[in-house]
């Protein structure tokens, strides 16, 4: 299936018939500038690539999840290029996960492809220019109610982080330097100030 959308009409939401995993990796391929998820109803939701400054501070984040991870040697970490298929049959992806080695274990080894079977333990989304506060939020819902342990919605123009968890309402913590994890990712610290400004100021000296 060929679809041509201007860039100027991204995100896009497009409806089209249920697509076998082989069938969305096609898609997938054929369309290699989009970001591209599938909603628990079938839609398919085209995303473009991100603007640089958004990407950046999305590296940021993913790097130090990262380091956490190989620091204690348990599980994956996983960035934006990764997707899952939830238990409600929608194909989403974060802008960085982590995956425990339980749960990667429990998936067969021929559902290691490029949409994992599974849902992570942690997520955390970044809010770009582009999205919709509304729409983040109910996927951050999804998340949870897919069997997401812990998940953080970072927000750049509020200097927020919303926290959600199964089985209690979002806490929205605002004008904060740092978050510290909890369940799952109990010992980790997020530094947010790399977050709000991802910009390595070096000094430069004359002779």
């Amino acid at each position: 299936m060929s679809v041509v959308i201007d860039e100027q009409y991204l995100p896009a939401t497009l409806t089209a018939p249920p697509m076998t995993d082989l069938e969305f990796e096609a898609f997938c391929a054929d369309h290699p500038d989009c970001a591209i998820e599938v909603t628990a109803e079938g839609e398919l939701i085209l995303m473009p690539p991100a603007h640089w400054f958004t990407g950046a501070r999305s590296g940021g984040i993913y790097a130090q999840i990262y380091n956490w991870v190989h620091h204690f040697k348990e599980g994956a970490v996983v960035d934006s290029s990764g997707g899952f298929r939830l238990p409600n049959g929608a194909r989403r992806s974060a802008d960085a996960a982590w995956i425990s080695s339980r749960r990667i274990e429990g998936v067969a080894v021929s559902g290691r492809g490029r949409t994992w079977l599974l849902c992570p333990n942690f997520i955390v989304e970044l809010k770009s220019e582009s999205d919709r506060l509304p729409t983040v939020r109910r996927k951050m819902r999804e998340w949870i109610q897919n069997g997401v342990e812990l998940a953080w919605l970072v927000d750049p123009d509020r200097r927020a982080v919303e926290v959600y968890r199964a089985g209690v309402e979002p806490r929205i913590l605002t004008d904060i330097e740092s978050i510290d994890g909890e369940g799952p990712l109990e010992g980790f610290t997020l530094n947010l100030k790399t977050v709000w400004d991802p910009i390595v100021r070096g000094i430069s000296q004359l002779s």
